[in-house]
């Protein structure tokens, strides 16, 4: 039987600590990390109090006005690259750190993780010294004129707070820019997956990062660290990834101070699939966006429509992909899915099982829990599962689950397949799967959403603006839209 251990595994047994000013703090308050394969501890979490939030604040606030602003904007660059080398020092490290907390693939975790966790740090890096600013010359009544121009100026200390769904590539997408851009940050990872945020402070420390500039606080959101944070006065503005009900939340929190707001929330994606697609490639295409990362990614598919002539043909099809993925240990290469976070997160995606079945789903593949005869029966694993037959209005077609399922639903016409992906509060991504090159423009283009992806799903480009409409999100991140966001334009006006 091979065992669940994951190595090497940094801080393993020990105590993830908070990261104030330059220093290691322990709170002497501690909640477990969990590993979601087998159920098992894998270290405790130090939980950051009040005292410890003010703290980290009140750090970042003086670093805001101290050698970080006294650098020029080559030497921040120069140091955000030395993060990134560090991440690539300990990438094994990090691999086994962010296996351990999510129970991912290796592949995943190896491929694509840790790899963008420190490319979001080059890029921004890069991108931020072609950072546009505006110049003109304004005619006046002397006719000497005056001179406009803007500069860019760092919004202040902020918030940072991550999911745990992707971890590292999640907490870089948004600190690489904060900082790149002159911000200090106090960032607040996943009560769930502590443990990659702990070492990139390791990095961040080793690389010369001011002491202030990067702070880590551990804990929970409502009544914890996270409340804490976005409700204090010290914080100029609040980053989020995660569920759309805490998006509302911490907009409320935000409101007395008026702090900027970026969200990126939650979606219930819909992928279209036109009888003149390429079935194979749509099948596949699909099923990598329903089932991947156990369905924990904000831009997996949930919601599938299919025309109704490859209706029955489709789905006998994406069964076969469904019951062929291996669910089993992170370690092994040919692992196509893990657990998913928690007992907790489980039970709810359970809880939505349940739900359409009691509304008269029929069960294509799944929808329960697989059985191992070993230690991973005390993990969080979910079968991957497909339903068909369920109306639009169920609680399985409204709300999102964020968990390995679809619903396939037929549809007739064009015109029905809009407003079938449509007919939803969420609005981040869709997919459409056609050969027919002007109903894919003329359809992606009316789909409500922030990203549309024509015969290919999770395909990006890091300049490129990201985030969603409705109830998905509030802003645009990448590119140039993440240093606007992190960045205040001035104005100067000069007198010829």
């Amino acid at each position: 039987m091979q065992s669940a251990t994951f190595s090497p595994l940094p801080h393993a047994g020990g105590i993830l600590k908070n990261y104030i000013n330059g220093e290691f703090v322990d709170s002497e308050l501690y909640f477990d990390n969990i590993n979601p394969v087998n159920g098992q501890r894998i270290n405790q979490v130090s939980e950051a109090n009040q005292e410890l939030v003010d703290s980290a604040v009140a750090a970042a606030r003086t670093a805001l006005k101290g050698e970080w602003q006294q650098m020029s904007l080559a030497q921040r660059c120069a140091l955000l690259h030395k993060v990134a080398d560090g991440i690539e020092a300990r990438f094994d490290e990090f691999v086994a750190a962010e296996m351990a907390d999510t129970g991912k693939s290796l592949n995943q975790a190896k491929t694509i993780d840790i790899p963008r966790g420190a490319a979001n740090f080059r890029v921004f890096a890069d991108l931020v010294k072609a950072q546009a600013s505006e110049c003109f010359h304004t005619a006046t009544p002397d006719g000497l004129g005056a001179l406009n121009y803007s500069v860019n100026k760092p919004l202040g200390v902020v918030a940072v707070i991550a999911p745990w769904n992707l971890p590292l590539l999640l907490l870089t997408w948004k600190l690489a820019p904060a900082l790149a851009t002159g911000n200090t940050v106090v960032v607040k990872p996943s009560e769930e997956t502590p443990a990659t945020a702990t070492l990139l402070a390791e990095v961040m420390d080793a690389a010369g990062i001011p002491p202030g500039v990067f702070n880590l606080l551990h804990g929970f959101g409502e009544n914890s660290t996270g409340a804490m944070l976005t409700q204090h006065t010290g914080i100029d503005a609040v980053t989020f990834t995660g569920e759309s009900k805490t998006g509302s939340a911490i907009m409320r929190a935000a409101a007395d101070g008026v702090k900027s707001l970026s969200f990126e929330l939650g979606g219930k994606n819909a992928a279209l699939i036109f009888a003149d697609s390429d079935f194979d490639a749509a099948v596949e295409g699909t099923c990598r966006s329903v089932f991947t990362n156990g369905g924990q990614v904000c831009l997996c598919t949930e919601r599938v429509y299919v025309e109704r002539s490859i209706y029955p043909q489709f789905v006998a099809a994406m069964k076969a992909k469904a019951e062929a993925l291996k669910i089993g240990w992170p370690t092994d290469h040919d692992t196509d899915m893990g657990p998913l976070i928690s007992h907790q997160h489980r039970n709810k995606v359970l809880a939505f099982f349940h739900s359409a079945k009691a509304d008269g789903a029929e069960v294509v593949c799944g929808g329960g829990v697989p059985s191992f005869g070993d230690e991973r029966d005390q993990g969080a694993f979910v079968e991957p599962s497909i339903f068909t037959g369920l109306s639009e209005s169920s609680q399985l077609q409204r709300q999102e689950v964020f968990g390995p399922i679809c619903h396939i639903s037929p549809f007739d016409t064009e015109q029905q397949a809009i407003e079938l992906a449509n007919n939803s509060e969420y609005g981040l991504a869709a997919t459409v799967w056609t050969q027919n090159l002007s109903r894919a423009h003329r359809v992606a283009q009316q789909m409500d959403v922030g990203i549309t992806w024509v015969n290919t799903w999770y395909l990006r480009d890091l300049r490129t603006p990201f985030g969603g409409v409705k109830l998905s999100g509030l802003g645009r991140e990448g590119g140039v839209h993440s240093l606007s966001f992190y960045s205040e334009p001035m104005n100067i006006c000069i007198k010829l």
